[in-house]
């Protein structure tokens, strides 16, 4: 609708794909972080994390010091993430009961959890478990512990529903996961980070893909900031 600030523009010429968003969001993990990677794209990031930056993955169904996704002979049936995904072990790997795995999640134990959404408000509220349509069936799983557990809260999802609309929306109107949470968002069209400023919470485009700032912004329904 309008900006506060138009010095930004374009990053990409392309919208990223799906690989090139976990490898984005694998890069802005900070070294020697704990991170738990929620079902769906998230579990893409764990492809993308070097040895060089030290991250420990968490998963919610009792695993530390998981690696990325099996493949051919490395497949254990037995070695699996949260979403059922064949996985790999690192050294010092670790496995424990699914009641330890959630007391760490609500213990803040953990620095960052990646989660997929369906929306997410401008003021960093989530709704990632059910569309609240009729027929849909939830799948809330440990994503509320996760969302209020972790010190960090990065989102990835695709910036447009099918008919056009942005899912980061003034208020959610999806069954909310967790209330103020979400501290970036990550998508095919942009980096979206969620900072305080002097009047409350506001929405900031750090980067755009596909489209240029100026016009992206202008998608939305309340005030944007481009980052300068």
């Amino acid at each position: 609708m309008s900006t506060q600030n138009s010095t930004a523009s374009q990053t990409g010429q392309q919208p990223l794909s799906r690989e090139d968003l976990a490898k984005l969001v694998a890069a802005d993990i900070a070294p020697g972080s704990y991170v738990n990677l929620g079902i769906g794209q998230p579990t893409k990031v764990s492809d993308y994390l070097t040895p060089e930056q030290q991250v420990t993955l968490h998963t919610e169904n009792g695993m530390l010091g998981m690696g990325p996704e099996a493949h051919g002979e490395d497949i254990d049936e037995e070695l699996i993430n949260a979403g059922k995904i064949p996985v790999t072990e690192l050294p010092g790997a670790s496995y424990f009961h699914h009641a330890d795995s959630f007391a760490m999640m609500r213990g803040g134990h953990l620095d960052v959890c990646v989660l997929g959404a369906f929306q997410v408000s401008a003021g960093g509220d989530l709704a990632n478990w059910s569309t609240g349509a009729p027929d849909a069936i939830p799948a809330v799983g440990g994503a509320m512990d996760l969302a209020i557990g972790a010190k960090e809260v990065f989102v990835m999802m695709s910036l447009f529903a099918k008919d056009g609309t942005p899912k980061i929306v003034a208020d959610c109107s999806y069954p909310v996961t967790g209330l103020g949470c979400v501290s970036r968002v990550y998508t095919d069209h942009g980096v979206f980070l969620i900072e305080q400023a002097a009047d409350g919470l506001q929405l900031v485009l750090r980067e755009a893909y596909g489209i240029e700032a100026e016009e992206l912004v202008q998608r939305f329904d309340f005030p944007v900031v481009i980052a300068g």
